[in-house]
């Protein structure tokens, strides 16, 4: 069978088809840092993650690049209430990005890249819409044109029309209609800016990503995928724009998760309801949270509250202990037997159902059922009298394979005694006084794998259990 994904552009689900065999270019936006990651934020990190593991299970080799925007208002405001410059916001928010999704168990992709370093790509990209009659300058502003794209509104399924009667959107004398969106913003009094042919001034939202996504995967992409969010305007203006330049298909499969809700209610800021996974991370395992995140179909809309946290905790243990179980049980097993041979084929069944509920749209949900499945059936097994090694090892091996694409470990962390932990912390920071950084980040990332987070204090290193 043939991965099928469900396809946002045609809104069927199809035959995954890449450009190139055995290669996929995939594409995730990402986030705009200028605080810590709410908990849907995260959703889009470990959703495509598990995409880009599934694939690699599969056989592909996966390019994957999500953006970083490292410049917008949000970020000159947090900059400017907290006295400090914006690259040192972002950097703040990167590294802390990166500390949070790595502990969800995500990979690093292909290429981060950052808008602040490809500031001359994105003018480039700006003066080549002006060139082609898609773009205008307007009092230091640049705008795309929005009606001369004749198929905007296919990804959305909207006319033009249709959008101009339901848009809510201000007077604004600059622009020639009030569906042009703006590809490059003139710098006000104090802003960061960068110079360009328009004057001073900053890229737009929606421009950086068709500049980064042409430079780092082509003019056009396998896979683009974000948030249901981003679907409309983002995705379609970025559309607009890179087909405006290049007469190609941007992408040809568009995919998107949904949304996450607190206690059935629509997380926002209004309500108060955002939920911050560096402040979850401080009180449950990274792992449970990622679980819980699987646990529903990517497509679908998921609710967070503690409590299903908590199922969550109790299913994955659920799974560790099957695993365990197994591990302790084969210091005392047999030879391989005719009837373990029966066990053996019964585990490569659970492998090709687990493979089928992944090919069909990327079912986590389902393919965790399968690994319920297999603990169930490790566990019938243990309670055989005689058992083999071979056959314990299989299952162990299915574990790590199967678990390993939804980005799961399932052996049991072991507990560090407080003692080690102040000896390891000392280790690490010799070698940071030493400049051996490799070291160091070695030793940090070990702790963080045993869910031991350090923080910096004005009275100096502390840590605590995750």
């Amino acid at each position: 069978m043939s991965i099928q994904l469900y396809n946002t552009f045609t809104r069927n689900k199809e035959p995954f088809k890449p450009l190139e065999e055995g290669k996929v270019s995939m594409y995730v936006c990402g986030p705009t840092v200028y605080n810590y990651i709410h908990i849907g934020n995260a959703r889009p990190p470990i959703v495509f993650d598990t995409v880009r593991r599934h694939l690699e299970y599969r056989g592909y080799d996966v390019k994957y690049v999500s953006n970083f925007t490292d410049v917008d208002d949000k970020l000159i405001r947090v900059a400017n209430e907290l006295g400090e410059d914006v690259p040192s916001i972002a950097q703040r928010f990167i590294d802390a990005f990166f500390e949070d999704v790595e502990a969800l168990g995500c990979k690093r992709g292909s290429e981060h890249p950052r808008v602040t370093e490809n500031i001359e790509l994105i003018v480039d990209f700006i003066q080549a819409l002006i060139d082609k009659g898609y773009a205008y300058e307007s009092s230091g502003d640049v705008y795309y044109r929005t009606r001369k794209f004749k198929d905007y509104g296919k990804l959305s399924h909207q006319s033009i029309d249709e959008l101009r009667i339901g848009a809510r959107i201000a007077s604004d004398e600059r622009k020639d209609d009030a569906l042009d969106f703006v590809l490059w913003k003139a710098a006000k009094e104090g802003e960061i800016s960068w110079e360009s042919p328009w004057g001073n001034g900053r890229p737009g939202w929606h421009i950086e990503c068709s500049a980064l996504a042409r430079k780092y995967l082509g003019d056009t992409i396998d896979i683009h995928a974000g948030g249901q969010d981003l679907a409309f305007p983002h995705h379609e203006n970025e559309i607009a724009q890179s087909e405006a330049i290049t007469g190609k298909s941007f992408a040809n499969y568009w995919m998107h998760n949904g949304y996450i809700n607190i206690d059935n209610e629509k997380m926002s800021k209004s309500l108060g309801n955002f939920v911050l996974v560096h402040d979850i991370l401080k009180e449950h395992d990274p792992q449970v949270l990622r679980f819980f995140m699987l646990s529903v179909h990517y497509r679908h809309p998921i609710n967070y509250n503690l409590e299903l946290l908590n199922a969550a905790k109790a299913g994955l243990e659920r799974l560790r202990t099957a695993y365990d179980n197994i591990l302790h049980r084969k210091s005392s097993s047999a030879g391989l037997t005719e009837e373990n041979n029966k066990w053996l084929n019964d585990i490569e069944k659970i492998k090709e159902a687990f493979g089928e509920a992944m090919d069909d749209d990327f079912n986590t949900a389902n393919a965790i059922s399968v690994l319920f499945d297999l603990s169930r059936q490790a566990n019938m097994y243990l309670r055989e009298k005689n058992t083999s090694d071979e056959v314990l090892n299989a299952y162990l091996t299915a574990f790590d394979e199967l678990a390993g694409v939804l980005g799961l470990t399932m052996q049991k962390q072991e507990e560090l005694l407080d003692e080690d932990i102040e000896e390891l912390i000392q280790k690490r920071e010799q070698a940071r006084k030493d400049r051996n950084f490799a070291v160091a980040d070695e030793i940090r990332n070990q702790l963080k794998d045993l869910n031991i987070l350090l923080e910096d204090t004005a009275q100096g290193i502390r840590w605590r259990r995750g």
